[in-house]
């Protein structure tokens, strides 16, 4: 296959050429090849697949049907691979519930799916991380820890195995009470807010168990502009964390949840809008290193009751490179190689795998986008319900695999 007079871009740049494809190999770029089949993407981006580390099964069910639904759907929304949080039912802390994953990794026409191994069990005691990570879990997952024994075992599994741990942090005392940010909103709905303090308090915590061991901290879906501060902070002292953003928190404010509308409900909760311009301000400056769909989607059951008790998450993976596109590149906060930089690149370093480099010998997952065209967002519980996106991903190349959309 020749793809002809399409937009090359990865996080080194863009350019405009020819790109051939043998058997899921890039094998020649360069101008006017000529091939059996050639596919004419003039206006088009070939970029690398995006890289998702930050996601989640519908209501959070390990199932076979569940896993072959995010596969499809996360293709489709240009990402190739999708790493789950370790946070199912079951959780993801054994070989049973890993091998169960992994037998749906490589589904036809779908995303890799990898996942994280959870640090604790159900009971709460240290899951068997060697065994985990040796077989497979390209990263610890865990959400704030408060036994600093356990921090520092956990600690020595991840020097062990070279892997990065992925850290939610939040203060469970104040979450737990709260159903969105404390702010004039949650004051005017009448509902109980959250502290930004349920956040910075654990990252700054966090980062000195970063500095003291040695090890990698990937801080999962920061919201607030103190944490990416005491993050970058951190860095310019060379201690190895970096910052995830969730796409939500950069395109919409809490404002999105007036008149009680729960697929505004996520976690961690949408911010007011002065937070959110410093958030975009982090990810001009390279402050944020890597974005997420944080697609977590629910049924009808948990979504259409009260938002005081509907269950937190939005459906997004299926738009995702849509969504990138209309509000950070036709926006013109970053360009596309940029965006390739932080969707795919630097993700794929995280959980220790190549991608965001388009080159002669690359057998990388690639991604045919065509920005003339348009997606409209269907599903009736996704934060952008209704909304025509600017966008179409026409085409995946997934292990060697070609999906036409």
């Amino acid at each position: 296959m020749v793809i002809s007079d399409v937009i090359i871009c990865d996080a080194q740049g863009q350019r405009k050429g020819d790109v051939r494809i043998e058997e899921g190999v890039i094998t020649q770029i360069g101008e006017n090849l000529s091939g059996d089949e050639i596919l004419k993407a003039d206006g088009c981006y070939l970029i690398p697949g995006l890289v998702d580390t930050d996601v989640r099964l519908k209501d959070s069910q390990l199932s076979r049907t569940n896993l072959e639904k995010l596969s499809t759907r996360a293709l489709s929304g240009g990402v190739t691979t999708a790493v789950l949080s370790s946070d199912t039912h079951p959780r993801i802390d054994n070989e049973i519930t890993l091998e169960f994953v992994q037998q749906h990794r490589h589904l036809s026409h779908g995303a890799t799916i990898e996942s994280t191994v959870s640090a604790l069990n159900d009971s709460g005691a240290l899951s068997n991380i060697a065994i985990m990570l040796k077989k497979g879990s390209v990263a610890v997952h865990t959400a704030t820890l408060a036994d600093y024994n356990l921090i520092s075992r956990i600690a020595q599994y991840l020097k062990m195995a070279n892997k990065a741990l992925f850290y939610k942090a939040e203060e469970k005392s104040l979450t737990e009470s709260g159903v969105m940010s404390d702010g004039t909103i949650a004051s005017q709905l009448g509902l109980p807010g959250i502290s930004p303090l349920s956040e910075v308090v654990h990252v700054a915590s966090m980062i000195e168990i970063a500095r003291h061991f040695g090890i990698k901290i990937v801080f999962k879906s920061i919201t607030e502009p103190r944490s990416i501060e005491l993050i970058s902070e951190a860095r310019a002292l060379g201690v190895s964390v970096e910052c995830e953003v969730a796409i939500h928190h950069l395109f919409k404010n809490d404002s999105a949840c007036l008149g009680f509308d729960t697929d505004a409900k996520i976690n961690p909760p949408l911010v007011n809008e002065a937070k959110r311009l410093e958030l975009i301000d982090a990810l001009r400056r390279g402050d944020i290193h890597s974005l997420t769909s944080l697609h977590q989607p629910n049924s009808d059951i948990h979504k259409d009751i009260t938002f005081y008790d509907a269950h937190v998450g939005t459906t997004s993976i299926a738009e995702y490179l849509p969504l990138l596109y209309t509000y950070l590149i036709s926006t013109n906060v970053i360009d596309m190689s940029k965006l390739v930089a932080v969707t795919s690149y630097a993700p794929a370093k995280q959980i220790g795998i190549a991608s965001g480099e388009i080159s002669v010998g690359s057998s990388s997952d690639l991604i045919l986008f065509d920005p003339s065209q348009t997606t409209q967002v269907m599903h009736h519980h996704s934060l952008y319900k209704n909304e025509t996106l600017q966008g179409k991903v026409i085409m995946a190349l997934c292990r060697g695999e070609v999906t036409r959309f």
